[in-house]
């Protein structure tokens, strides 16, 4: 049986709409939370996800 696990975002902590499996390989992945409506690159290996790049708080518009 697969463990599956939802990716949580690195910025708010809240569920993204992804789920990973043990043998899942994401890398220079672009995550989009849903809820604070920022994305972030992430690597994911083994279950464990690896934030690359947050954005800047100075390129981000509204």
């Amino acid at each position: 049986m697969q463990l599956k696990e939802w990716i949580l975002c690195p910025s708010c902590g809240n569920k993204t709409r992804l789920k990973i499996q043990q043998d899942t390989v994401l890398e220079n992945f672009p995550l989009y939370c849903p809820k604070c409506k920022q994305e972030t690159l992430i690597n994911v290996r083994k279950m464990n996800v690896i934030v690359i790049k947050e954005p800047d708080a100075k390129t981000q518009s509204r």
